[in-house]
């Protein structure tokens, strides 16, 4: 059986492939730098000299907004780094080094992509396409959030 066949029910759960572009603010892993666990050290899953070279831009308080990428080998080309990044401990954000830490399943996915462009490239169009047939809440059955990492108060 291909590698394909034997991923494709994990695959449809993973869609953090979308981080092979775009950027992050401080604010959103600054934790994994200084304090991820309550010992104010950093994430011991990171790679020390990618966390040296984060501190740099991102300090322990203020520059909030500073911006880094995401995937920091190829921030503008989409394609499989963002897995690679991912197997050196070069992730980024939490949510990203999870995909490792988490369970065998998506830690056996981040290395099928990051050995493997092209299935990447097939199980990401699977994925969007599977997205754009998701309905959307109307109505009272769900709400357009104000600040899209917490609901809204009228609950």
């Amino acid at each position: 059986m291909e590698a394909d066949e034997l991923l494709k029910p994990a695959y449809k759960q993973m869609g953090s492939g979308g981080h092979t572009i775009g950027m992050s603010r401080c604010t959103s892993f600054r934790q994994r730098l200084y304090n991820q666990s309550g010992n104010g050290m950093a994430d011991s899953t990171l790679d020390v000299s990618y966390a040296a070279q984060l501190r740099q831009g991102c300090p322990r308080s203020g520059g909030d907004n500073n911006l880094f990428p995401l995937d920091f080998v190829s921030p503008a080309k989409f394609d499989n780094f963002y897995f690679k990044n991912l197997l050196a401990g070069k992730g980024l954000l939490s949510s990203d080094e999870v995909l490792l830490t988490k369970s065998a399943e998506t830690a056996a996915l981040v290395k099928a992509y990051a050995d493997d462009v092209n299935l990447f490239f097939k199980h990401f169009a699977q994925s969007m396409v599977n997205m754009g047939n998701i309905l959307p809440l109307i109505g009272s059955q769900g709400e357009i959030r104000k600040n899209c990492r917490r609901l809204n108060n009228y609950h």
